[in-house]
């Protein structure tokens, strides 16, 4: 679907706020983390669990439940993860 809004954009049929739009529907799913993965990225940055709820804007009850896999962080939080998981702490400061 992509690379047909991308032909009609180029051509001048659909404008940019549209093209956005398509750009938009078009986003990679954002992967799961396991309870692993979780405390691997969170002790990468040398973070607490306090620091780290901080900078994701959730609890310290939170992320100390998905580090225990108990939950499973979903919404912005996985999204927040997965950022500072691809392009660093710096992404989200």
């Amino acid at each position: 679907m992509h690379e047909g809004a991308a032909g009609l954009y180029a051509s001048g049929f659909i404008d940019k706020r549209r093209m956005s739009m398509y750009e938009a529907l078009c986003l990679e799913p954002v992967p799961e983390y396991s309870s692993a993965q979780i405390r691997a990225l969170r002790t990468s940055l040398e973070l607490s669990q306090p620091v780290f709820a901080g900078v994701l804007n959730t609890s310290v009850s939170t992320v100390r439940s998905w580090e225990q896999g108990e939950k499973k962080p979903s919404g912005p939080s996985l999204k927040l993860l997965n950022l500072i998981d691809r392009k660093g702490l710096e992404a989200v400061l």
